[in-house]
């Protein structure tokens, strides 16, 4: 017994050694352009759906995510904050999105889940975001829980929209609008579309040109 103890001991004395020199040493590559391995990455996928199953097994989803005004306040907070990683019907893929990893899912799809457990999913992942996904937790921002159901209601109806009825419902909305954290707020008459930012290694009053080649890429000005 002693002898089975004594080599437990030491295998795990050695695993933590290799595991510490592995990290300490800077050999793992943590670059969003290489994947994680096939069994890393089903791993970490697994994990994360297991945990975000847990977290939103509770939560009460509202009968209210049919109300068209929902929908279209939704719109405009969407326009505004996700549809450059998430994307939107009809649109090609962006800049960001393609540089993310792993890379955020293109909610204009139908998602996998049936919509009632989808909806609760959307909820908690907006929420609390994920960590080292670059999905930020929206609640720590400033956006309630109402703004964050407007959200989920859109993204039930998004699916089945066109691009012209997607820009419609932007064009309806309030663009940027949420309550949350004091002074956080914003509302129709405050909002200014401000320009995108563009690294140039120049001074942020220089009027370089963001003029990379894009490929088949074309930029898409969002309206508030």
């Amino acid at each position: 017994m002693n002898k089975i103890l004594l080599g437990i001991l030491a295998a795990l004395g050695l695993g933590t050694t290799t595991g510490a020199i592995i990290i300490t040493s800077g050999v793992i590559d943590v670059g969003a352009d290489t994947p994680h391995s096939p069994v890393v990455h089903q791993v970490l996928n697994y994990a994360r759906e297991q945990s975000i199953a847990r977290s939103a097994a509770s939560i009460k989803v509202p009968d209210t995510l049919n109300d068209p005004e929902r929908v279209r306040r939704g719109a405009g907070n969407y326009d505004a904050m996700c549809v450059n990683c998430h994307l939107a019907p009809e649109l090609p893929d962006s800049e960001i999105r393609q540089g993310l990893y792993p890379q955020p899912p293109d909610l204009s799809l139908k998602p996998d889940a049936p919509l009632e457990l989808s909806a609760s999913r959307w909820f908690w992942v907006i929420k609390h975001g994920i960590k080292a996904s670059g999905m930020p937790a929206w609640s720590k921002g400033g956006m309630d829980d109402e703004a964050i159901w407007d959200l989920v209601a859109l993204l039930q109806k998004m699916p089945a929209l066109s691009n012209a009825d997607y820009e419609q419902l932007v064009a309806a909305s309030e663009g940027h609008s949420h309550g949350g954290l004091e002074g956080r707020a914003h509302d129709a008459g405050d909002h200014q579309e401000m320009p995108h930012p563009v690294v140039t290694g120049e001074t942020p009053d220089s009027n370089k040109k963001h003029n990379h080649d894009h490929g088949a890429h074309k930029h898409n000005k969002h309206k508030h």
